[in-house]
């Protein structure tokens, strides 16, 4: 049965909390279940005019339809509850200013989740998650990372670094070519690693980044249907 998202509101709580219990968002965590999300989206028509010159530059780059994939992917795939949280709790930004020339940024918080770059004509991801769900022990050790997982999970060895964010707890995943991004995206401990960082960080309050959200990039985020737990593989 799909839970229904609590209509609501309690002021004690932050985040999610707000709109769904712990259990399942734990139960989304793992694949247990699939979230009823709302139907409809709030919007900012002021918002969605500003991005519009920044979207028509980012469909002019060879790349734009690899990202626009992948985003869709992570929107359905990454994201709780997204209609009901965006802008708010999650946001998009397309050619950001900030250092590091991304193509596009998912941010929760005051954190980075996901970003994009052009690497030649093609694509290089940057996944931010836990250290603790990529070490061999489970614990934030930086010399206990599990390095032939993490190949596992791209196409080729050469697809995968890694790097170590200031932060408890935080480590960076680079990612390298469309495929080995979509690989990664569907091996169920990645996933699950992936979900279990946004949650953290939606959790912990209202986004920081509401006035650079893009929302013709998140009509392309919203546009998937939620991948089925067949369909995840057990990398």
């Amino acid at each position: 049965m799909v839970p229904e998202v609590s209509a609501t509101r309690r002021p004690s709580t932050t985040g999610l909390r707000r709109f769904l219990d712990l259990q399942p968002q734990r139960d989304w965590m793992h694949g247990k279940t699939i979230l009823r999300d709302a139907d409809e989206r709030s919007e900012s028509l002021e918002l969605r005019l500003r991005y519009v010159a920044r979207f028509e530059k980012l469909l002019t780059r060879p790349q734009a339809q690899e990202v626009l994939e992948i985003l869709r992917r992570y929107g359905s795939d990454c994201i709780p509850i997204p209609r009901r949280t965006e802008r708010h709790y999650w946001s998009v930004s397309c050619l950001p200013s900030t250092p590091g020339k991304a193509l596009v940024r998912v941010n929760a918080s005051w954190m980075e989740l996901f970003s994009l770059y052009a690497d030649g004509e093609g694509i290089r991801a940057l996944f931010v998650v836990h250290l603790s769900d990529f070490t061999t022990d489970h614990s934030s050790d930086q010399g206990q990372v599990d390095e032939a997982f993490l190949e596992r999970c791209v196409m080729t060895p050469e697809d995968v670094g890694y790097f170590f964010p200031r932060g408890e707890d935080i480590f960076g995943i680079k990612v390298r070519g469309f495929s080995s991004i979509g690989k990664f995206l569907a091996a169920h401990r990645a996933l699950q690693a992936i979900r279990a960082f946004n949650l953290t960080h939606m959790n912990r309050g209202r986004n920081a980044y509401q006035a650079s959200h893009c929302y013709s990039l998140a009509d392309h985020m919203l546009s998937g249907p939620m991948k089925s737990s067949s369909e995840i593989d057990l990398c």
